[in-house]
């Protein structure tokens, strides 16, 4: 009988946004073995309908499970508000979703404007909304989508002139001095920080899910008994992407290691 402790967990996203969430889970969870989708040839989700992002998301997830996994991230703010209800009724694994990090954001009582950067979907559905509803009246919240700053970082741009102009334009309407806060509602965005603070200034908050995201999975696959305790050599990792080229599955190595290397991971 296969020991389940030896499986991969796996974590598919709408392109290569999810490797800042597999950076963190990386972390967290060094000794475990790992399996990344990425679907870029059909990204940026955040534009598609629900139930297009949910039959691509359920046919990565059965991607994923005939490779051998135990537990799935769906590290894509927008598939999870689309998918995650259906894809935990569908499977029998653990499924672990995204959510934007406004509890935290929210908890530091911050006095000015606490700005979710995130794709048009995610702001639309009603995960979002529940949370808008719970939170809205402790703090005042400005929902920011931000969709071309996805496409830029699947074409490999994370830094430079190009990218800052493209933050500007997205925050053309709210007066920086006036925000405390902002939390990166989509994981395309957490390469962005550096690029993001040259914009908005050092004073303000950038707050993310990935932590989080990655602590709540090591919680479950302990509970489970599913943790593989057994260090190996280096990181046991599988990239696959829609796109089907080896530029892309280079671009995704690097933006691995500049997860790891450079954002505080």
């Amino acid at each position: 009988m296969k020991d389940e402790r030896k499986l991969a967990i796996g974590i598919f996203d709408s392109g290569m946004g999810g490797i800042s969430v597999l950076a963190e889970t990386i972390k967290f969870m060094p000794e475990e073995r790992y399996i990344y989708y990425g679907d870029s040839g059909n990204a940026p989700y955040g534009v598609k309908a629900p139930e297009e992002v949910n039959n691509l998301s359920k046919n990565i997830c059965e991607f994923l499970i005939d490779r051998g996994v135990k537990a799935i991230v769906v590290a894509c703010n927008t598939a999870t508000s689309a998918a995650i209800k259906d894809l935990r009724n569908t499977y029998d694994i653990p499924i672990i979703g995204m959510e934007p990090a406004l509890k935290p954001a929210v908890e530091k009582k911050p006095e000015g404007k606490i700005v979710v950067m995130a794709t048009s979907m995610t702001l639309k559905e009603k995960k979002f909304s529940r949370l808008m509803d719970k939170y809205g009246q402790e703090a005042d919240i400005v929902k920011l989508p931000c969709p071309k700053l996805v496409e830029l970082v699947e074409e490999g741009i994370l830094e430079g002139e190009r990218m800052e102009e493209t933050i500007r334009e997205c925050f053309k309407d709210i007066d920086k001095d006036e925000i405390s806060s902002v939390v990166l509602g989509c994981t395309h965005y957490i390469f962005l920080k550096d690029s993001i603070r040259n914009v908005l200034g050092d004073k303000i908050d950038i707050i993310d899910g990935n932590q989080g995201t990655a602590r709540h999975l090591k919680n479950i696959l302990e509970k489970k008994g599913l943790l593989n305790k057994e260090k190996g050599e280096g990181v046991d990792l599988e990239l696959y992407n829609s796109k089907r080229n080896p530029e892309i599955i280079d671009l995704s190595r690097k933006l691995l290691e500049f997860c790891l290397n450079k954002l505080n991971f």
